[in-house]
């Protein structure tokens, strides 16, 4: 598995690419948004971990270059800014982790191990049938996502929240439901992290705003596929 990291914090890289080496990845490190971006374009890579305060491009450019590529390995966002709006940005460009500093080594790492499980998944073959929701096709065997005949670019995150819904279609799931299952962790996160991705979906649906034909919201309960 090769894994990039960006931090201009010399001691910060290195320390997380030990780490990682250890757990017998490979690790691409460098310290600026060039650099970083050569690596973009010429290593097959499975995940970046990417620090948003950094010179010339920051963390949110290069989360948005890879995710402009269609680029969907998972994206770690690594920074010490800490506020809920940061945190929005992030999720909202493509990144599907955020852990602050100073970190937890062992944190990232399990972030990291639990990011690439479901990269590895979304991209394995299952013995499932497809799922047909009027007009929304989710292949369950290939993990893709069709809408009218046209493929939606989804992350492997994106493609197992909806795959959540539909395999629950009817029902009403909760957002503490919906982020332990799909992000096999405790909820212990505020509402944003399951609202902002949830809004992705639906942009990439291109659903009405007001008026949602798939995902809809149950407010203060959750979200269903009718």
């Amino acid at each position: 598995m090769n894994i990039l990291i960006l931090d201009d914090e010399k001691e910060i890289a290195d320390l997380v690419e030990l780490y990682l080496v250890n757990e017998n990845y490979n690790v691409y490190k460098c310290y600026t948004s060039e650099e970083a971006i050569e690596y973009i374009n010429s290593v097959q890579l499975d995940l970046a971990i990417l620090d948003v305060m950094i010179k010339g491009k920051d963390g949110f450019e290069i989360c948005k270059y890879i995710r402009d590529k269609n680029l969907m390995f998972p994206i770690i966002m690594l920074t010490a800014k800490i506020e809920d709006k940061d945190k929005i940005m992030g999720l909202t460009i493509g990144a599907d982790d955020y852990i602050t500093k100073p970190f937890n080594p062992l944190e990232l790492v399990a972030r990291v191990k639990s990011a690439i499980r479901r990269y590895v998944k979304y991209n394995e073959k299952s013995e499932e049938d497809k799922i047909y929701i009027d007009g929304l096709e989710l292949c369950k065997e290939k993990h893709v996502c069709m809408l009218y005949d046209e493929k939606v670019e989804l992350t492997p995150l994106e493609f197992d929240i909806l795959l959540y819904l539909a395999n629950n279609r009817g029902n009403v799931v909760s957002s503490e439901e919906l982020f332990e299952k799909v992000w096999k962790e405790k909820y212990l996160d505020n509402n944003n992290t399951v609202m902002v991705h949830i809004r992705r979906i639906r942009e990439k649906l291109k659903e009405d705003t007001k008026n949602p034909k798939f995902i809809k919201t149950v407010w203060g309960v959750g979200y269903k596929i009718e």
